[in-house]
């Protein structure tokens, strides 16, 4: 199985950390192996909420939802990462084999739209991880999601980086219909073997195109995320990768800049080393270019775009393409209008009846 990551870093928040000493393990195969071959662990996430708020101006959403917490498809440079050590884990390999399931996600999503002081406006699926990872195919947590928003008529975007949003086409066009709904699929690189490298265990760029058609098609407003560009390995298919997005049916376009914060650097690091020997030093060069000097910035206003000429030349590269394609606009404003609050907890309005 690939892993985006191949290592277990220091949780930040805890003050002892175990190094595993392999020379004492240097001839149990079987051990060896399921350190190489880590199982996927799903674990029960028993919060008692599902929103989350937030409150920065580098995103453009106020509200979140995620039923998971954890990502298997992997990818190393995943901003989420140092969540997973709130919960005790670590950013690399737990981020991507124990994950988090929300399994009263619908429920606690329908106790937060009844709140009294809710006052509606659009909610992201995905603001931290995939909503579409592939476990959503058996559990269908955000599918239950999106019938208790239809029901509400509560708008929402979507962004996703796996194909199995289309799964869900009944619903988004009906959502659609009524100005409910945008989805935004991320796109990183047409080439196959880089996009696995990059995301292990997400949908092929092939196969996120034809999501991207399909929505379109079944007139759901779609826009292509590029992100992250990542100077010196992916930045070059801008072009191509907008001008595939507006032939499959995207109507907008964006983009944001590698961003490596907290203990989500050394494991891009190493996946770097790994993965890219040849051009490791240099990509590594090139974003210190773009983040001041360093792997990263949390500036506000920088934190996505990055500074400097190559983060100029690469959003004016964004820029120009998205005008040539036609995806330089936005995708039609949501309706907040038809929002029909809903009962807190018809279970327990029952015992009354």
């Amino acid at each position: 199985m690939r892993y985006g990551s191949q290592v277990d870093p220091p949780n930040r928040f805890l003050s002892v950390y175990a190094e595993p000493d392999l020379d004492h393990w240097e001839w149990d195969d079987e051990y060896l192996n399921t350190q190489a071959n880590r199982r996927i662990e799903y674990l029960e996430d028993q919060s008692q909420s599902i929103i989350s708020e937030n409150n920065s101006p580098d995103v453009p959403f106020r509200y979140s939802l995620n039923p998971y917490r954890g990502c298997i498809h992997g990818c190393s440079y995943c901003y989420a990462r140092n969540t997973h050590e709130y919960l005790g884990l670590n950013a690399g390999l737990d981020f991507e084999t124990k994950i988090m399931v929300k399994l009263d996600a619908a429920p606690l999503f329908r106790k937060f739209l009844s709140k009294p002081t809710y006052k509606p406006e659009s909610i992201t699926f995905s603001g931290v991880t995939d909503c579409y990872q592939p476990i959503e195919r058996k559990l269908r947590l955000t599918r239950q999601c999106l019938e208790v928003a239809w029901e509400c008529r509560q708008p929402i975007s979507i962004v996703t980086k796996n194909a199995l949003v289309a799964r869900d086409v009944d619903l988004l066009q009906r959502m659609a219909e009524l100005q409910l709904v945008h989805v935004y699929v991320s796109i990183t690189s047409l080439v196959p073997e880089l996009a696995r490298t990059m995301e292990p265990r997400t949908s092929t760029p092939a196969a996120r195109l034809r999501a991207v058609s399909l929505l379109a098609a079944a007139g759901v407003p779609v826009g292509v995320m590029t992100a992250p560009i990542i100077p010196g390995l992916n930045d070059r298919e801008i072009p191509a990768l907008l001008q595939a997005a507006q032939e499959a049916g995207a109507r907008t376009a964006a983009y944001t800049l590698v961003r490596l914060p907290l203990t989500v650097r050394p494991v891009f690091q190493e996946w770097l080393a790994r993965t890219q020997p040849e051009k490791a030093d240099r990509i590594e060069g090139l974003i210190q270019q773009t983040r001041n000097g360093q792997l990263n910035t949390s500036q506000w206003g920088q934190r996505m775009t990055g500074s400097g000429p190559i983060a100029e030349q690469i959003g004016a590269m964004h820029q120009l393409f998205a005008k040539k394609y036609g995806l330089q606009g936005r995708l039609p404003p949501h309706d907040c209008s038809q929002f029909i609050r809903p009962t807190a907890s018809s279970s327990q309005l029952r015992l009354f009846d």
